[in-house]
């Protein structure tokens, strides 16, 4: 990444996002809308895997993929012919694996069961043993990405039947992983047994139904939302059936990522049945109640900031003022002018409203600080427009430490919180003050005090091993060491 890239990106990265439809005659296309409402997940693949009867009878599994966003890799044409009454669908920002035709998803591929197509939000901690032990087993990987292991392993488990070996094969598995997998032509929704990801189901106006990522995907094409997929629930879902809970997954310790509600998911979602924005709001009134600050407005740090910044404003009975104007049109590639431009990565994102914000005390809320690069670039840009002082609030508290579970974050020797303590964040920042939200004012916020994961900014791995992918084990210089023993002899 470029220092300009890295000055407009400086968050963490978005994950992926899953869609399904099963029982209608438009699955494609819904299926496509279902992803075009959670493109804020991924913007560098996306992907259709459809079930059709085919030319000669059975069912035949029709495949669209590509690089991009979705309306690029999708038109009318390529939807028809994908036709059916069933498919799955993914966008992807990739956190395992280059980005690349080869890593599209959904992962399709035709076993002694039938058709197979595996899509995969999350990550999977221990793909590096299983992959290294399936290859020992004569495994031939078309991929780098960690869901084609799934596929391997439901392939090498010697069951009778499919659901006997994808039940087998996901017990094997551990992290995060939403998924979505279509065998033949019945649709099979599973979420680990943690729930570190998000998962909904939702009910078609025809009566059909739907599976995704958020419940977005349902609201643009009048899809009613009925639950969340429960953690280690496996849904199996036929056309023209009421959904089905098959044998659930070992219970593990709930471990939700918080995260969600902080950025990733769309404010206008309903995660697990609580509605995102109103969580931001309470993460703003938290934030005042612990960080109160004398000031003449609040400002956000456009988009994902606005409503915790509404929260503190309305808590401190304060001005919220625009403050901050965001460019929507940035890509992730820029010609930079032959002049040098101070903080010009930033500029091209944001700029200062002087009008609102010359000759006043600001409150600056944003939902989390990373390394901290754009913040400094911020503070200066507000510094400029005439603000008097800034007050910078998070809305989360400290990132200190790497996800392991499909958000793709920068390594933490350059987080601004590696090594520092808040009054020293304060002046790496050049802010006159600053305040983070507490764990505890986070989860008040979400209206739970268990269940949770906060591994990014407490340190605390719910899995009961950390193992690491290959990606962060070269990182660190360490060893892989032997293979564990359960894992030599799959499908044994």
């Amino acid at each position: 990444m470029t220092s300009l890239q890295a000055a407009v990106d400086d968050r963490p990265r978005e994950e992926c996002g899953v869609c399904a439809v099963v029982g209608h005659d438009d699955a494609a296309t819904l299926c496509y809308l279902g992803l075009y409402a959670q493109q804020h997940r991924g913007q560098e693949t996306a992907g259709i895997v459809s079930a059709r009867l085919g030319d000669h009878g059975g069912i035949q599994h029709r495949v669209h993929r590509g690089l991009g966003l979705v309306p690029d890799v999708f038109d009318q044409q390529t939807l028809a012919d994908l036709g059916g009454r069933v498919c799955i669908g993914h966008v992807r920002y990739s956190t395992t694996g280059a980005p690349n035709p080869q890593n599209t998803q959904p992962i399709a591929a035709s076993l002694r069961f039938g058709p197979v197509a595996v899509a995969h939000n999350g990550n999977l901690t221990n793909a590096h043993l299983l992959r290294a032990s399936l290859k020992s087993q004569g495994a031939i990987f078309g991929t780098t990405i960690d869901t084609e292991v799934i596929v391997h392993l439901i392939s090498h488990v010697m069951t009778a039947t499919f659901e006997e070996a994808m039940h087998e094969a996901l017990q094997s598995i551990e992290g995060a992983f939403s998924l979505v997998i279509l065998h033949n032509d019945t649709m099979y929704a599973v979420r680990d047994a943690h729930g570190f990801r998000p998962l909904e189901l939702g009910r078609l106006p025809n009566g059909g139904w739907m599976v995704a990522s958020e419940t977005v995907a349902f609201d643009l094409v009048d899809a009613k939302p009925v639950r969340s997929i429960a953690p280690g629930e496996i849904l199996r879902i036929r056309p023209g059936a009421e959904p089905e809970t098959l044998k659930p997954l070992p219970a593990r310790e709930r471990a939700q990522c918080i995260f969600e509600y902080v950025y990733f998911s769309r404010p206008d979602s309903v995660i697990d049945g609580v509605a995102v924005q109103a969580v931001r709001r309470r993460m703003g009134e938290e934030l005042f109640r612990e960080h109160p600050a004398e000031a003449d407005a609040v400002i956000c740090v456009p988009d994902s900031a606005m409503s915790p910044a509404l929260g503190y404003a309305h808590a401190g009975s304060l001005p919220f003022v625009m403050g901050l104007v965001r460019n929507h049109y940035v890509g992730r590639t820029f010609i930079e002018p032959t002049q040098r431009i101070r903080d010009f990565g930033a500029k091209v994102k944001y700029n200062a409203t002087r009008s609102a914000v010359a000759g006043k005390r600001l409150v600056v809320v944003d939902d989390s600080i990373v390394r901290g690069t754009t913040a400094q670039k911020i503070v200066r840009m507000l510094r400029d427009a005439g603000a008097t002082e800034i007050h910078f609030r998070i809305a989360s508290p400290p990132w200190r430490h790497s996800c392991l579970y499909g958000i793709d974050t920068p390594d933490p020797r350059t987080f601004a919180a590696t090594g520092r303590d808040v009054e020293q964040i304060r002046a790496h920042l050049e802010v006159d003050s600053l305040g983070y939200l507490s764990p505890d004012g986070l989860k008040r916020a979400v209206g739970r005090q268990e269940g949770w994961c906060m591994a990014c900014f407490t340190g605390r791995y719910p899995t009961s091993e950390r193992r690491l992918t290959k990606e962060m084990l070269e990182d660190q210089d360490l060893s892989f060491g032997p293979l564990p023993k359960q894992f030599t002899s799959i499908g044994s």
